[in-house]
């Protein structure tokens, strides 16, 4: 998870729960859900910190955008709490599918790098981020593909400062929604202890990683894009069954 959210910038926490369930062998879906949550929470905030020192965080924008989505995260961990987890799963899939298709669209890296947060801005990412934050806390995933798109859109920010300012969202999405879990008994504390360290060692592993990927990223990104397709389907092949 570590290596490839830092290799390519997103997606790798939405492979955490299918993992635990079908790899390490936890059989609650609603554990394994809880448990990613906390452990996306504490390597995005790793991530944070990396991003804010370099400058890169918008933090007026990434903070409305984040504290809408706040309660939004509550509620939608609270009503994926009382779903079947067979059922949980089914759309746990289609949201991995829309991780993946999200991953195959071009990116554009033009926008302005010194937008300030005015009126207008605020209308727009306050709703945005109350929708990302229902959705994220439903999924239980750090919602980075909605978040980041949703920063772009609503304020004209570069990529490199939706994505740095995505973190924060990311942070207090997954914070919230572990929490909840958590409250219900949900959260494995010694798998999510082995996700945090495993993600610190992944995190370190991708900087030679990205170099070797350098000349070749927008190859591997697709077929990092359409791996977590197959495993959507994968996961919904299971929940079906």
């Amino acid at each position: 998870m570590g290596l490839l959210l830092s290799v390519f910038g997103g997606g790798g926490s939405v492979l955490a729960t299918p993992l635990l369930l079908y790899i390490v062998g936890i059989r609650d879906p609603h554990v394994a859900i809880g448990t990613s949550a906390a452990a996306v929470a504490v390597n995005a905030a790793v991530g944070l910190l990396v991003q804010a020192r370099a400058g890169r965080v918008k933090w007026p924008c990434a903070l409305v955008f984040g504290g809408a989505g706040l309660t939004g995260s509550l509620i939608g961990a609270h009503i994926a709490k009382q779903i079947d987890g067979s059922q949980l799963l089914i759309w746990f899939a289609l949201a991995m599918a829309l991780v993946g298709g999200s991953m195959l669209l071009p990116r554009k890296g033009e926008g302005d790098a010194g937008v300030r947060l005015n009126g207008a801005m605020t209308l727009k990412l306050a709703p945005a981020g109350a929708v990302t934050g229902l959705a994220a806390g439903f999924f239980g995933i750090g919602g980075g593909f909605l978040i980041v798109p949703g920063l772009m859109a609503a304020t004209g920010m570069t990529l490199a400062n939706a994505a740095a300012s995505s973190l924060v969202s990311v942070v207090l999405f997954g914070a919230a929604t572990s929490a909840s879990y958590a409250a219900s008994g949900l959260v494995n504390w010694p798998v999510f202890a082995a996700l945090v360290g495993g993600g610190a060692i992944g995190s370190a592993l991708a900087i030679p990683v990205g170099r070797m990927l350098a000349t070749r990223v927008a190859v591997a990104r697709v077929g990092f894009a359409l791996m977590v397709l197959a495993t959507a389907a994968y996961v919904a092949w299971r929940a079906l069954r």
